[in-house]
């Protein structure tokens, strides 16, 4: 028997089709197994698919899951933020929490911007990661990496925007050093901090606007800035401006959202 999943395409932190980063967000009755999730991951094809299902507990409105087209991850800002358009544009309403599995409870918000997605942030510290930073194109100023609870996230920082835009990393051999997010960062030239952000051991060697790149990001930066607010651009090919804000242990990462594609997923 075919099974008929309600399917939208949205495009996160944009005003307009083919650009922002594309996620596919898919409302389901009840949870497929796991590798039914990763194999619909694999052939929606964007950077991720989140799925939802109605929240039973009591904790949120929705449970919340997230897969890249090879592995399911812990974190991602871009498609929860898709998830709450779609739910709200559906449902109706000015907000949509969402319960975890490893990111605790998610909530987006309307704002000014269009939306507001709030998630944990996480720390870097400075350590040196040799192994990356021969294979990004340019040395860096400075490395900062994760703690233990949130293995693998590095930022390496540069002098300009010009830099970061030039970088041509080695994606084949930042693939071989496993599921680690690189994210490459300078002051920016019309918006205060830009980026951009390698994931090839997870299956896309350069993310268009990575909301969980943007957790490490505001804590990072509100450091050297002297501020809690400011806003961002991801420098990638669909490119992205987000409006970022800590908020005590939240990044909270604003920007709007479109709907291209409405429609079903026939399984």
């Amino acid at each position: 028997m075919t099974q008929t999943i309600p399917y939208w395409h949205v495009d996160a932190f944009s005003t307009q089709p083919f650009s922002g980063n594309q996620a596919a967000v898919m409302v389901l009755d009840e949870w497929l197994p796991d590798d039914r999730l990763v194999a619909i991951g694999a052939e929606n094809l964007f950077a991720e698919t989140a799925f939802v299902v109605r929240d039973q507990s009591g904790e949120a409105d929705w449970e919340l899951r997230w897969c890249t087209p090879t592995y399911e991850i812990a974190l991602c800002g871009h498609a929860t933020m898709a998830s709450g358009h779609v739910l709200m544009g559906r449902d109706g309403g000015d907000r949509v929490t969402f319960r975890t599995r490893k990111s605790g409870i998610l909530e987006v918000r309307k704002a000014a911007a269009g939306y507001e997605v709030g998630l944990p942030v996480i720390a870097t510290y400075p350590g040196e990661y040799p192994e990356a930073v021969q294979h990004l194109g340019a040395a860096p100023i400075s490395t900062s990496r994760s703690g233990a609870e949130h293995i693998g996230y590095s930022v390496f920082l540069f002098e300009n925007e010009a830099t970061i835009r030039a970088l041509k990393p080695d994606v084949r051999e930042l693939e071989k050093l496993g599921t680690d997010q690189f994210i490459c960062t300078a002051p920016g030239d019309k918006t205060d901090i830009v980026s951009r952000v390698f994931v090839p051991g997870g299956g896309v060697d350069e993310d268009s606007v990575t909301g969980s790149a943007h957790s490490v990001l505001t804590p990072y930066w509100a450091a050297r800035l002297g501020r809690e607010s400011f806003t961002a651009h991801q420098a990638s090919e669909r490119g992205g401006d987000l409006a970022l804000r800590l908020e005590g242990d939240r990044a909270w990462l604003g920007g709007p959202c479109v709907t291209v594609v409405e429609g079903s997923f026939y399984l």
